[in-house]
């Protein structure tokens, strides 16, 4: 074993230090370590798990990737999508595609004796997904849909629900206008309630048969407004996205459901931005009470140093003894700040213990994100840095005079 690991790991686990001032400065040490890490992986975890969970929501609702006719524009109101080039089955090959559903959309207005809302009907085919849409309901279920004459049940949101006084089973009258026509009014059940949290959505979508869509915009039996895309991971949506390109048609054009609410992009693109800074703070604060323990431990060991320098032990030697001494310490701080830190994680990933306003976080409770990379990138990160910023501050050794330090008291 090298010197200067073996007479580290001697001091480090000496019982002289277990009165006098080392103690206090291990201590010390040691705690803004764990602290420092504590607080890296909660900030790591609760940004990249809000990230994570709004781009899902997003996606979970309205695809990952949605195509549409380029005559559609933004306009809510779909225009029918174009066959030219589109190859549906292909699409569906794509190995990190896991389902694909039809839809076609019109704008309209829900009223009853007690308010109205505007909204979007979205009206989907016998393919959609619901077991992926499940995970948003709050009551009843989804439209049982056959594309067989016209269903006229509709999954309502929670925020029009409670606007119009609805309840599953009730009932509620929709007006669709068209250019230079009477207003068409159906009569819709409400057969469930859902909730995103994603203000956007729950103010305007109503999901109901897509039959409905094509009588109102005189679209044949067999066409669409578009088609959602499902992939098999959220975090696929960018390298998935030219390959779907490629087989939409050049009439057609394809969007990311992190595209189609540039607001909420923006909104979550400052997670990066607050991540790295309180990454970069609590590192700052952990390499300066470092570098102050490494001190602290010089000084107080100044007749160690000059003894060893009598011995023969060169500067650099007892600097790397030092060094290490320091990192050693830091360990037990490290194990702790692990434990302690991925305890409260696991305590709000199963319970949800920390709420929040959905209509400013998008989300009601914190999310977390378990990733094990950023976990051990966290602590191997902090023992790297704090270990090349000791080096500086060890010269000080170099400074010390054999004799002088034999005599220091």
């Amino acid at each position: 074993m090298k010197f200067p690991l073996y007479f580290s790991r001697k001091i480090a686990f000496s019982k002289d230090n277990k009165n006098n001032l080392s103690r206090v400065i291990i201590f010390i040490g040691r705690l803004s370590v764990a602290l420092g890490i504590i607080v890296s992986l909660i900030t790591v975890s609760t940004g990249f798990g809000s990230k994570k969970a709004i781009k899902e929501r997003l996606a979970d609702f309205s695809g990952h990737i949605t195509v549409k006719s380029t005559r559609s524009n933004s306009s809510y109101n779909t225009s029918v999508l174009d066959n030219q080039g589109l190859d549906i089955p292909k699409i569906k090959e794509i190995p990190d595609v896991e389902t694909v559903q039809k839809y076609a959309m019109v704008t309209g207005i829900m009223r009853n004796e007690h308010n109205f809302a505007g909204i979007i009907f979205k009206g989907v085919g016998k393919d959609f997904d619901s077991l992926r849409f499940k995970k948003f309901l709050v009551a009843g279920t989804t439209p049982k849909i056959t594309e067989v004459g016209y269903n006229n049940g509709v999954t309502i949101s929670q925020k029009i629900a409670n606007d119009l006084h609805l309840k599953v089973k009730d009932s509620i009258v929709t007006i669709f206008s068209k250019a230079d026509q009477k207003p068409i009014y159906r009569k819709f059940e409400v057969v469930g309630i859902y909730k995103t949290d994603i203000k956007m959505i729950d103010e305007q979508f109503v999901i109901g048969g897509i039959n409905h869509v094509r009588k109102i915009q005189d679209m044949k039996p067999n066409e669409i407004g578009g088609i959602d895309i499902f992939l098999k991971n959220v975090n696929d949506i960018d390298s998935d996205f030219p390959e779907i390109e490629k087989l939409i048609g050049y009439k057609n054009y394809a969007e990311k459901a992190t595209e189609k609410f540039p607001q909420i992009t923006d909104w979550i693109s400052i997670f990066d931005t607050n991540i790295a800074l309180i990454i970069v703070i609590m590192l700052v604060v952990v390499v300066i009470n470092i570098i102050m323990v490494l001190l602290i431990l010089i000084i107080e060991r100044t007749n160690s140093i000059g003894l060893l320098k009598t011995l023969g032990a060169s500067n650099s030697q007892i600097r790397a003894t030092f060094i290490n001494y320091t990192l050693i310490i830091m360990i037990p701080g490290l194990l702790y700040g692990n434990i302690i830190g991925l305890g409260l994680i696991l305590l709000q990933k199963f319970f949800g213990i920390i709420k929040l306003n959905p209509e400013n976080y998008y989300v009601s409770t914190v999310p977390v994100d378990l990733n094990p990379i950023a976990i051990v990138s966290i602590s191997v990160g902090i023992l790297i840095i704090s270990g090349l910023a000791l080096i500086i501050p060890s010269y000080l050794i170099s400074k010390i005079s054999p004799v002088k330090a034999i005599k220091y008291n």
